[in-house]
C-alpha cells in the first residue's frame, strides 16, 4: 500500500461548532452558496459543508462542550499526530481530546497552545487535498489572533514545525507568515487579539462588499466592515448568528500565491 501524500502544515478541514448547526447551515448557504452532504458515522451521520463539488469541511454539534460558545475549527495536517500531541503539551501547551483513529478518516487529536488557541490535528489515511488557488466559498486562509506573537510564533517554529517570517504591516504591528515546505499556510498577529488566542480562517470571495451586506442582513454582527489591505486584497470580518466568527477576502491580483 503507498503512503498518503500529506502537506504538513496546511490547513485541511474546518469544523463550524455549534449547538445550531441547522441555523448556521442556512446562514452559509445564503452568504456562500454552501451546500450541506451528510455522511454516516457510527452515532448517527456529520454534516460536511460542500463548496461545489469538494467537501470542505463540517458542522459538529457532537463534541462541543456544555456552554461552549460557538466557533470554528482548523485542522491540521500534520505527518504525525501522536508525536505532535505530545510536543504540543511539553511546550506548555493543553491536549484536549487525546490522539484516536478516525474509522475512514485519519488520526486525529486537538490541542490548545500555552494561550489557548485551539487547534486540531490529523494525519489522513488518505491523500491530503492538493493546493489550489481558492475560489468563491473556498478557504484562503488562516490566522492566530494572540496577545502575544512571540510566544505563539516559537510554538508554531518548535511544536508545528512552521519557518516563520516577519512582515511589518505599519498600525497593524508586525505581523508573522508561517510556511512550511516553502508554502505559506497561515499568519500570527497581536491586532484585534483580546483576552483568548484563536486562529480565524478565511474564506475567499468574489466580492467582499457585497458578502459582508449579505452577512448583515442574514443576521451578523459586521466585527471589520469591509477594508483594503494594499497588495493582500479586500476583507471583512464578522460574528455569525451563532456566534461563531469567520473572515472574507477577496484577494488582490498582486497577491502572492
Amino acid at each position: 500500500m503507498n503512503a498518503a501524500k500529506l502537506l504538513p502544515g496546511k490547513f485541511v478541514w474546518f469544523e463550524h461548532a455549534s449547538r445550531d448547526a441547522k441555523k448556521a447551515q442556512a446562514f452559509y448557504g445564503e452568504v456562500f452558496g454552501w451546500k450541506v452532504s451528510s455522511f454516516p458515522i457510527s452515532e448517527g451521520s456529520y454534516d460536511m459543508i460542500a463548496a461545489g463539488d469538494a467537501m470542505i469541511g463540517g458542522y459538529d454539534v457532537r463534541r462541543v462542550r456544555e456552554g461552549e460558545p460557538a466557533h470554528w475549527r482548523s485542522v491540521m495536517s500534520v505527518a504525525n499526530v501522536d508525536a505532535t500531541a505530545k510536543a504540543a503539551a511539553g511546550a506548555g501547551g493543553k491536549l484536549i481530546d487525546a490522539p484516536a483513529d478516525m474509522p475512514q478518516v485519519g488520526r486525529f487529536a486537538r490541542i490548545a497552545d500555552p494561550l489557548g488557541a485551539e487547534l486540531s490535528l490529523l494525519t489522513s489515511f488518505t491523500d491530503d487535498p492538493p493546493d489550489a488557488i481558492a475560489t468563491h466559498g473556498r478557504w484562503l486562509w488562516n490566522e492566530l489572533h494572540t496577545g502575544d506573537p512571540a510566544r505563539s510564533v516559537a510554538f508554531c517554529e518548535k511544536v508545528l514545525g512552521y519557518s516563520v517570517r516577519a512582515q511589518d504591516m505599519g498600525p497593524a504591528g508586525t505581523y508573522h507568515v508561517l510556511s512550511q515546505g516553502g508554502v505559506d499556510r497561515g499568519g500570527v498577529t497581536a491586532h484585534g487579539a483580546g483576552e483568548t488566542s484563536y486562529w480565524l480562517p478565511y474564506v475567499s470571495v468574489d466580492d467582499a462588499d457585497a458578502t459582508i451586506a449579505r452577512a448583515q442582513r442574514l443576521g451578523a454582527k459586521i466585527d471589520v466592515p469591509a477594508t483594503d489591505i494594499p497588495g493582500i486584497g479586500r476583507f471583512g470580518v464578522f460574528t455569525d448568528p451563532t456566534g461563531a466568527t469567520l473572515a472574507v477576502m477577496k484577494p488582490s491580483p498582486s497577491m502572492p500565491k
